[in-house]
């Protein structure tokens, strides 16, 4: 962890293999408590005054993908596992499922109103899930991120990154077909696409009050290790928000 004011920097938590997943998890009256899941398939919480962990959960496999919005927490994992915590009771899931979509999942996302999350995958498909069973029947999915230009062939990129609006609860998609895209998931359509930016875009998020979009340029592996070229700069760059972009469309 560091300190922005003094630029120290403190280590927090330890896993026994990579730690792929770092949430805090922010609570009223509380100090913040940090999340983290990694390929040792577990999930810790951490109070920074510790030195070891307040909370340990055994994940049915690795960890690849976690979000937070308190009290809502999501882990997903290796062969489709998808783990939903309520933070009132944070060492046992409430839910576990295998995730709608047929192949590795890369990125989870919780909405803003705390009542589902998304799932996005390598196959260019995302799904829309929500955790009160009356709800059940909202969950579907859509494919995005593909490119069907050249005639007889569909070119499928992974969606690397989902992002919740904080205010409109519309998200956000990247990948790594270098562009990004914003949706109403309620209205089930696609708000603004935006052009592709070069190279592929490896995570992504919205700030505090959702008037600015970073994302980051690098590698992402999906061609193995031949596609790493120097080419590919580690790159974030910083996208200002036009409300019309992510604001729902009136119906």
């Amino acid at each position: 962890m560091i300190d922005l004011a003094t630029g120290q920097t403190t280590q927090v938590a330890q896993h026994e293999a990579p730690i792929r997943c770092v949430r805090f998890v922010e609570a009223e009256n509380s100090s913040p408590i940090i999340a983290t899941a990694g390929w040792d398939k577990q999930l810790k919480y951490w109070d920074t005054r510790q030195q070891t962990p307040i909370g340990t959960v055994n994940l049915p496999e690795r960890a690849y993908a976690m979000d937070c919005n308190n009290p809502l927490l999501v882990v997903a994992t290796a062969e489709r596992h998808v783990l939903v915590f309520d933070m009132a009771n944070p060492t046992t899931p409430f839910e576990t499922i295998e995730s709608p979509l047929k192949w590795q999942t890369r990125t989870v996302s919780c909405f803003t109103k705390k009542d589902g999350y998304a799932i996005g995958s390598i196959e260019g498909r995302v799904a829309i899930q929500y955790v009160d069973p009356k709800m059940k029947d909202k969950n579907f999915s859509f494919r995005c991120h593909r490119d069907d230009s050249v005639p007889m062939k569909n070119t499928v990129y992974s969606v690397n990154s989902i992002s919740t609006h904080p205010v409109y609860n519309t998200i956000a998609t990247a990948s790594n077909d270098g562009s990004f895209i914003i949706w109403d998931k309620d209205a089930k359509q696609r708000i603004k696409p935006y052009s592709k930016l070069g190279n592929p875009i490896t995570t992504a998020a919205f700030n505090g009050d959702g008037k600015l979009y970073a994302y980051a340029f690098g590698y992402d592996w999906a061609q193995g290790y031949k596609g790493n070229v120097n080419s590919i700069k580690n790159t974030i760059m910083l996208h200002a928000v036009a409300e019309d972009d992510v604001k729902p469309k009136a119906k």
